[in-house]
């Protein structure tokens, strides 16, 4: 087992940052790749960024120049720093992890609103 736990969520105005963190632990030797999907009202869930255990890194196309995904691995921390944001970044964030090629971990999420 593999549990998550997201913070750094909160109210931001256009153009303001947020720095979101995933706190990993359980059997977190096995993650294949950890990281960050976003779910808005009325809308799917949809990959934001993701790094493997080997250090490849996937950006959405809607973030990739805005978003920066990192690990601390000495923490069991993933970081996703989101710069630029605007109104249509606002859902909930939800931290993921994938364990041994099959197993599906979830977060509790975290709500980022970007409102003026």
């Amino acid at each position: 087992q593999v549990q998550l736990v997201e913070s750094g969520g909160g109210l931001v105005q256009p153009g303001g940052s947020l720095r979101l963190s995933c706190a990993a632990s359980g059997k977190i030797f096995s993650i294949d790749a950890i990281g960050w999907y976003r779910q808005a009202p009325g809308k799917e869930r949809e990959l934001v960024a993701r790094i493997s255990n080997g250090g490849r890194i996937n950006y959405s196309d809607s973030v990739k120049d805005r978003c920066t995904i990192s690990r601390d691995n000495a923490k069991n921390t993933v970081y996703l720093q989101m710069n630029s944001l605007k109104p249509e970044d606002t859902a909930v964030y939800y931290c993921n992890a994938v364990r041994l090629g099959i197993n599906v971990y979830w977060g509790q999420g975290t709500q980022v609103t970007v409102s003026s």
